[in-house]
C-alpha cells in the first residue's frame, strides 16, 4: 500500500495537453494493476497531484447538456475561449486565469474503496482551507462542489469538482475561484444548476487578489492530513 503521492506544479498549460497527460498517468497506475492481477505480483501503484492553471476553457462532463453551453463555436473564439466535451462525471464548468486546478491521480486502493468518501474528503480539504480564510463554506445537498449560504437566496458555489474513476484509479478533480474572472461563468450554465451565483475567494474577501501559492500549500495541509498521505515535492512540467 503505498501512500506516497507526488506533487508536480504544471503552471499554466493547455486543457487538452494536460487531459492527455492525465490519461498517461491515469494508464500508468491502470497497467501495473492490471499486471500484479495477471502475474500474482505486488508492485506498488502510482499517486500523483497535478496542480495548474488553465487558459480560459469549458469542458462539459459526459452526461452533460450542450444546452448549458450559451455560447457557439464563432463566441467562443471571440471570447478566446476553448471547449471540450471530457470524459469526467458532472456537467458544464469553466476554467481559467486565476483558478487553482487540482487533478488527484490516485489509486484508491492505497487508501479506501469509496468514490463517495473520496469526493466528501475533496470537499472537506476546500471546506477547511475556505475556514482558514474566515469563510464558513459547506456541501450543498444533492450538489458536488463546495458552496457558501447554502440554503438561502444567496448561494453560491466557490469550488467545482468532477472525477471520473475506473478500478479504483481516479482523474480529474476540483477547480477552486481564487482571483477568477467571473464574467466567464456568464457564459454557461454552471454544472447545469439554474439560479446559483458562481463567486471566487477575492471576491468574498473585498481584496484584488489572494496569493495562489498560499491557498495551494493550505489546500495540500488539509489534503494530506484527511488522506493521510506522504507528499512527495516534484517541481516539473509535462
Amino acid at each position: 500500500m503505498n501512500k506516497k503521492i507526488q506533487l508536480q506544479e504544471l503552471g499554466h498549460k493547455d486543457y487538452k495537453e494536460t487531459w492527455d497527460y492525465q490519461e498517461s498517468l491515469f494508464k500508468g497506475i491502470v497497467d501495473t494493476k492490471i499486471q500484479n492481477r495477471r502475474e500474482e505480483t505486488d508492485l506498488p501503484t502510482d499517486n500523483f497531484f497535478l496542480f495548474v492553471e488553465h487558459p480560459h476553457v469549458y469542458t462539459l462532463g459526459k452526461s452533460g447538456d450542450m444546452s448549458n453551453l450559451l455560447l457557439n463555436e464563432e463566441q467562443l473564439t471571440q471570447k478566446g475561449a476553448t471547449f471540450y466535451k471530457i470524459n469526467r462525471g458532472g456537467d458544464i464548468t469553466y476554467h481559467g486565469p486565476g483558478q487553482i486546478v487540482g487533478y488527484p491521480i490516485l489509486d484508491l486502493e492505497n487508501f479506501f474503496t469509496d468514490i463517495h468518501k473520496y469526493l466528501r474528503l475533496l470537499e472537506e480539504m476546500v471546506i477547511l482551507t475556505m475556514a482558514e480564510y474566515g469563510l464558513k463554506c459547506e456541501r450543498s445537498p444533492g450538489e458536488t462542489g463546495v458552496w457558501l449560504d447554502v440554503g438561502t437566496p444567496f448561494a453560491r458555489k466557490i469550488c467545482a469538482m468532477g472525477v471520473k474513476a475506473s478500478r479504483w484509479v481516479t482523474m480529474h478533480g476540483f477547480a477552486l475561484n481564487v482571483n477568477a474572472d467571473l464574467g466567464y461563468f456568464d457564459n454557461i450554465i454552471p454544472c447545469g444548476i439554474r439560479g446559483k451565483a458562481v463567486t471566487s475567494l477575492n471576491v468574498e474577501l473585498g481584496r484584488k487578489e489572494v496569493p495562489m501559492e498560499e491557498v495551494k500549500e493550505k489546500l495540500l495541509k488539509h489534503f494530506i492530513s484527511l488522506f493521510e498521505a506522504e507528499l512527495i515535492q516534484q517541481k516539473t512540467e509535462a
